[in-house]
Protein backbone atom coordinates (compact mmCIF):
# COMPACT_ATOMS: atom_id res chain seq x y z
CA UNK A 1 0.00 0.00 0.00
CA UNK A 2 2.81 2.34 0.98
CA UNK A 3 4.52 2.02 -2.81
CA UNK A 4 1.38 2.53 -4.47
CA UNK A 5 0.77 5.15 -2.27
CA UNK A 6 4.45 6.64 -2.94
CA UNK A 7 4.42 6.00 -7.01
CA UNK A 8 1.26 7.95 -6.89
CA UNK A 9 2.45 11.02 -5.00
CA UNK A 10 5.73 10.74 -7.41
CA UNK A 11 3.01 10.71 -10.56
CA UNK A 12 1.28 13.61 -8.97
CA UNK A 13 4.27 15.65 -8.20
CA UNK A 14 6.17 15.05 -11.36
CA UNK A 15 2.85 15.96 -13.19
CA UNK A 16 3.29 19.33 -11.18
CA UNK A 17 6.36 20.29 -12.02
CA UNK A 18 6.04 19.27 -15.65
CA UNK A 19 5.81 22.61 -17.76
CA UNK A 20 2.98 23.32 -20.12
CA UNK A 21 4.00 23.04 -23.86
CA UNK A 22 4.18 25.70 -26.08
CA UNK A 23 1.88 25.16 -28.43
CA UNK A 24 2.62 26.60 -31.90
CA UNK A 25 -0.09 26.29 -34.79
CA UNK A 26 0.99 24.39 -38.12
CA UNK A 27 -0.61 25.05 -40.58
CA UNK A 28 -0.94 22.18 -43.25
CA UNK A 29 -0.81 24.29 -46.61
CA UNK A 30 3.06 25.09 -45.92
CA UNK A 31 5.24 23.40 -47.95
CA UNK A 32 9.01 23.07 -47.82
CA UNK A 33 11.08 24.98 -46.81
CA UNK A 34 8.58 26.07 -44.63
CA UNK A 35 7.29 23.06 -43.33
CA UNK A 36 7.69 19.37 -43.84
CA UNK A 37 4.73 17.45 -42.60
CA UNK A 38 5.02 13.62 -42.04
CA UNK A 39 2.73 11.55 -40.16
CA UNK A 40 0.33 14.57 -39.30
CA UNK A 41 3.49 16.13 -37.63
CA UNK A 42 6.49 18.64 -38.89
CA UNK A 43 9.94 17.26 -39.12
CA UNK A 44 11.82 20.35 -40.58
CA UNK A 45 11.86 23.52 -42.10
CA UNK A 46 12.61 26.86 -41.52
CA UNK A 47 9.01 27.48 -39.54
CA UNK A 48 9.85 24.45 -37.98
CA UNK A 49 13.59 25.06 -36.85
CA UNK A 50 12.51 28.39 -35.65
CA UNK A 51 9.55 27.15 -33.27
CA UNK A 52 11.77 24.55 -31.75
CA UNK A 53 14.38 26.76 -30.84
CA UNK A 54 12.00 29.25 -29.15
CA UNK A 55 10.74 26.81 -27.30
CA UNK A 56 14.02 25.31 -25.94
CA UNK A 57 15.77 28.87 -25.46
CA UNK A 58 12.22 29.87 -23.52
CA UNK A 59 12.76 26.47 -21.32
CA UNK A 60 9.06 24.61 -22.57
CA UNK A 61 8.72 21.60 -24.72
CA UNK A 62 7.61 22.33 -28.07
CA UNK A 63 3.91 20.86 -29.41
CA UNK A 64 2.58 21.16 -32.35
CA UNK A 65 -0.90 21.09 -33.77
CA UNK A 66 -1.21 20.46 -37.59
CA UNK A 67 -4.61 22.54 -38.90
CA UNK A 68 -6.28 23.06 -41.73
CA UNK A 69 -5.53 27.34 -42.29
CA UNK A 70 -9.29 27.88 -41.29
CA UNK A 71 -9.43 26.47 -38.32
CA UNK A 72 -6.57 28.10 -37.21
CA UNK A 73 -8.16 30.92 -35.33
CA UNK A 74 -10.77 29.48 -33.84
CA UNK A 75 -8.09 27.24 -31.87
CA UNK A 76 -6.43 30.28 -30.73
CA UNK A 77 -9.78 31.89 -29.48
CA UNK A 78 -10.43 28.16 -28.06
CA UNK A 79 -7.48 28.57 -26.07
CA UNK A 80 -6.13 25.24 -27.76
CA UNK A 81 -3.06 27.06 -29.63
CA UNK A 82 -0.82 29.96 -27.57
CA UNK A 83 1.09 30.97 -30.85
CA UNK A 84 1.01 30.94 -34.58
CA UNK A 85 3.64 31.93 -37.01
CA UNK A 86 4.28 33.37 -40.26
CA UNK A 87 1.43 35.59 -40.25
CA UNK A 88 0.80 39.30 -40.99
CA UNK A 89 -1.62 41.94 -39.56
CA UNK A 90 -3.36 42.71 -42.80
CA UNK A 91 -4.24 38.73 -42.97
CA UNK A 92 -6.25 39.12 -39.91
CA UNK A 93 -7.50 42.33 -39.90
CA UNK A 94 -9.94 41.67 -37.49
CA UNK A 95 -8.01 40.02 -34.87
CA UNK A 96 -9.07 41.39 -31.14
CA UNK A 97 -6.00 42.95 -29.77
CA UNK A 98 -5.65 40.51 -26.88
CA UNK A 99 -3.26 39.07 -28.82
CA UNK A 100 0.33 40.34 -28.88
CA UNK A 101 2.59 40.50 -31.99
CA UNK A 102 6.36 39.55 -32.22
CA UNK A 103 8.94 41.65 -34.56
CA UNK A 104 8.87 41.00 -38.32
CA UNK A 105 10.74 37.73 -38.35
CA UNK A 106 10.21 36.98 -42.07
CA UNK A 107 10.14 38.92 -45.42
CA UNK A 108 7.16 37.20 -47.87
CA UNK A 109 6.94 37.91 -51.52
CA UNK A 110 3.94 36.21 -53.63
CA UNK A 111 4.43 36.32 -57.20
CA UNK A 112 2.41 35.14 -60.23
CA UNK A 113 4.54 32.12 -61.41
CA UNK A 114 3.94 30.12 -65.04
CA UNK A 115 5.87 27.77 -67.04
CA UNK A 116 9.42 28.81 -69.03
CA UNK A 117 7.33 29.14 -72.11
CA UNK A 118 5.10 32.02 -70.99
CA UNK A 119 6.04 34.97 -71.45
CA UNK A 120 8.86 36.63 -68.85
CA UNK A 121 6.68 39.53 -67.53
CA UNK A 122 2.93 39.58 -67.21
CA UNK A 123 0.74 42.24 -65.85
CA UNK A 124 -2.24 40.33 -63.83
CA UNK A 125 -4.98 43.06 -65.36
CA UNK A 126 -4.11 42.59 -68.89
CA UNK A 127 -4.61 38.50 -68.54
CA UNK A 128 -7.92 36.82 -70.40
CA UNK A 129 -10.37 34.44 -68.29
CA UNK A 130 -8.68 31.53 -67.28
CA UNK A 131 -7.62 29.91 -63.99
CA UNK A 132 -5.13 31.05 -61.58
CA UNK A 133 -3.33 28.31 -59.61
CA UNK A 134 -4.33 29.44 -55.41
CA UNK A 135 -3.68 27.14 -51.99
CA UNK A 136 -7.28 26.95 -50.43
CA UNK A 137 -8.20 29.47 -47.91
CA UNK A 138 -5.13 32.41 -48.81
CA UNK A 139 -5.98 35.58 -49.66
CA UNK A 140 -4.52 37.36 -52.53
CA UNK A 141 -5.13 41.43 -52.49
CA UNK A 142 -3.82 42.29 -55.76
CA UNK A 143 -5.33 39.33 -57.46
CA UNK A 144 -9.01 39.46 -56.00
CA UNK A 145 -10.58 42.26 -57.87
CA UNK A 146 -10.10 39.82 -60.91
CA UNK A 147 -11.59 36.98 -58.92
CA UNK A 148 -14.45 39.32 -58.34
CA UNK A 149 -15.04 40.70 -61.62
CA UNK A 150 -15.08 37.15 -63.09
CA UNK A 151 -11.73 37.85 -65.08
CA UNK A 152 -9.51 35.04 -63.24
CA UNK A 153 -11.08 32.01 -61.12
CA UNK A 154 -9.39 30.24 -58.75
CA UNK A 155 -8.17 26.84 -59.16
CA UNK A 156 -7.43 26.32 -55.12
CA UNK A 157 -5.28 23.02 -54.30
CA UNK A 158 -4.62 21.82 -50.30
CA UNK A 159 -1.33 22.99 -50.62
CA UNK A 160 1.69 25.22 -52.15
CA UNK A 161 3.37 21.70 -53.47
CA UNK A 162 0.08 20.31 -55.26
CA UNK A 163 -0.53 23.97 -56.60
CA UNK A 164 3.32 23.62 -58.50
CA UNK A 165 2.68 20.37 -59.42
CA UNK A 166 -0.97 21.29 -61.06
CA UNK A 167 0.81 24.18 -62.61
CA UNK A 168 3.34 21.77 -63.67
CA UNK A 169 1.25 19.30 -65.33
CA UNK A 170 -0.43 22.02 -67.28
CA UNK A 171 -3.85 21.87 -65.30
CA UNK A 172 -3.64 26.37 -65.65
CA UNK A 173 -1.55 28.24 -67.22
CA UNK A 174 -0.47 30.77 -64.00
CA UNK A 175 -0.53 30.21 -60.23
CA UNK A 176 0.58 31.92 -57.14
CA UNK A 177 3.24 31.12 -55.00
CA UNK A 178 5.93 32.63 -52.32
CA UNK A 179 9.43 33.05 -53.51
CA UNK A 180 10.76 30.25 -50.71
CA UNK A 181 8.70 27.28 -52.38
CA UNK A 182 9.43 28.29 -55.87
CA UNK A 183 12.81 27.79 -55.32
CA UNK A 184 12.55 24.61 -53.41
CA UNK A 185 10.50 23.39 -56.29
CA UNK A 186 12.32 24.25 -58.82
CA UNK A 187 15.72 22.19 -57.08
CA UNK A 188 14.26 19.27 -58.50
CA UNK A 189 13.67 20.18 -61.76
CA UNK A 190 15.72 20.37 -64.90
CA UNK A 191 16.87 23.92 -66.21
CA UNK A 192 13.99 23.61 -69.02
CA UNK A 193 11.20 22.70 -66.89
CA UNK A 194 11.51 24.89 -64.02
CA UNK A 195 9.04 27.44 -63.22
CA UNK A 196 9.41 30.66 -63.03
CA UNK A 197 7.84 34.48 -61.75
CA UNK A 198 6.66 36.51 -64.23
CA UNK A 199 5.24 39.32 -62.17
CA UNK A 200 5.70 40.31 -58.09
CA UNK A 201 1.93 40.20 -56.45
CA UNK A 202 2.67 41.46 -52.67
CA UNK A 203 5.67 41.55 -50.27
CA UNK A 204 5.24 42.06 -46.82
CA UNK A 205 6.97 41.29 -43.55
CA UNK A 206 5.37 38.19 -41.13
CA UNK A 207 5.92 37.25 -37.97
CA UNK A 208 4.57 35.30 -34.80
CA UNK A 209 1.59 36.63 -32.63
CA UNK A 210 0.32 34.56 -29.25
CA UNK A 211 -2.76 35.40 -27.20
CA UNK A 212 -2.10 37.80 -23.87
CA UNK A 213 -2.28 35.16 -21.69
CA UNK A 214 -1.15 35.65 -18.05
CA UNK A 215 0.20 32.14 -18.22
CA UNK A 216 2.36 32.37 -21.11
CA UNK A 217 5.52 34.19 -20.75
CA UNK A 218 4.42 36.55 -23.42
CA UNK A 219 7.45 38.93 -22.89
CA UNK A 220 9.67 35.96 -23.06
CA UNK A 221 8.62 34.80 -25.87
CA UNK A 222 9.15 38.18 -27.03
CA UNK A 223 12.76 39.12 -26.12
CA UNK A 224 13.62 35.31 -27.72
CA UNK A 225 12.02 36.28 -30.88
CA UNK A 226 14.22 39.33 -30.81
CA UNK A 227 17.16 38.03 -29.87
CA UNK A 228 16.98 35.17 -32.39
CA UNK A 229 16.01 37.86 -34.94
CA UNK A 230 18.60 40.25 -34.20
CA UNK A 231 21.57 37.62 -33.53
CA UNK A 232 21.26 36.25 -37.18
CA UNK A 233 20.15 32.58 -36.25
CA UNK A 234 17.04 33.34 -38.02
CA UNK A 235 19.04 34.12 -41.50
CA UNK A 236 21.37 31.41 -40.19
CA UNK A 237 17.97 28.87 -40.47
CA UNK A 238 16.86 30.40 -43.72
CA UNK A 239 20.15 29.84 -45.13
CA UNK A 240 20.65 26.54 -44.33
CA UNK A 241 17.47 25.54 -46.43
CA UNK A 242 17.55 27.88 -49.17
CA UNK A 243 21.05 28.90 -49.25
CA UNK A 244 20.18 32.63 -49.15
CA UNK A 245 19.02 34.63 -46.52
CA UNK A 246 15.72 37.25 -47.12
CA UNK A 247 14.56 37.79 -50.32
CA UNK A 248 15.68 40.93 -51.78
CA UNK A 249 12.93 43.64 -51.94
CA UNK A 250 11.57 45.03 -54.55
CA UNK A 251 8.68 47.36 -55.74
CA UNK A 252 5.42 45.04 -56.51
CA UNK A 253 4.13 44.88 -60.09
CA UNK A 254 0.32 46.15 -60.15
Amino acid sequence: MRSALGALLLISVSAIAAPAPLRFAITDSWAMPMVQIEHGQPTQGILYDVMLSLATQVGLPAEFHVLARARVQGSMERGEIDIRCYAAQSWLPNLPDDYIWSVPLWFQRDLLIATKSAPASVVPANLPVQPIGAVLGYSYPTLQPLFDSGQLKRDDARNQEQVLQKLLAGRYHYAVSNQWALDWFNQKLMPDRQLQGVAVLQEQNVGCYMRNDPKLPVQLILRTLLKMKMSGEIDDIIRLYTGTTEPAQATPSQ
